[in-house]
């Protein structure tokens, strides 16, 4: 099973060989203001899951709340942002804008998270799980998703 995206103009292709750990939509202020947009949703998945296709995508370091920063890996030419990695795991694990997916329907929210700040007109899915901040991942991702992140390896 592989899921393909891109950019907008189709310079960078890319294919997820593997179903993400977990989805997030993140409602942080940081994630609305470099979306332009209410919320973020991610797809994390290992960094080796995610096979570039066609084009070379530019790295942009960029601030973020937790002041360690993030790289955000843009297409070169449209400049829409793709995936990034966080400071956390560094490159080991790709948080891959959803919205880039030519399907992006079949990764919905797993969880929601920093909802304190969400825009007061989304409404939440009552059937998932929401978090005003982060959450701890042993009490919410399924054992196989915490095995991966255990896994994980340069």
């Amino acid at each position: 099973m592989t899921f393909d995206g891109g950019c907008t103009c189709g310079e960078v292709r890319y294919r997820l060989d593997r179903l993400p750990i977990v989805v997030h939509c993140c409602h942080c202020r940081w994630c609305q203001r470099e979306t332009g947009t209410a919320f973020a949703l991610n797809a994390m998945i290992e960094t080796g899951n995610v096979k570039l296709l066609n084009g070379q995508p530019e790295v942009e370091d960029t601030p973020s709340n937790s002041g360690q920063g993030q790289k955000i890996v843009r297409c070169p030419t449209c400049h829409v942002a793709i995936w990034s990695h966080y400071a956390g795991a560094g490159d080991l694990l790709s948080f891959v804008r959803v919205g880039t997916l030519d399907n992006p329907d079949v990764f919905p929210p797993d969880i929601h998270i920093f909802t304190a700040s969400k825009q007061p007109w989304v409404i939440l899915p009552p059937d998932k799980p929401a978090f005003e901040e982060y959450y701890r991942r042993s009490e919410q991702l399924p054992k196989e998703s915490l095995e991966r992140l255990l896994n994980l390896t340069a």
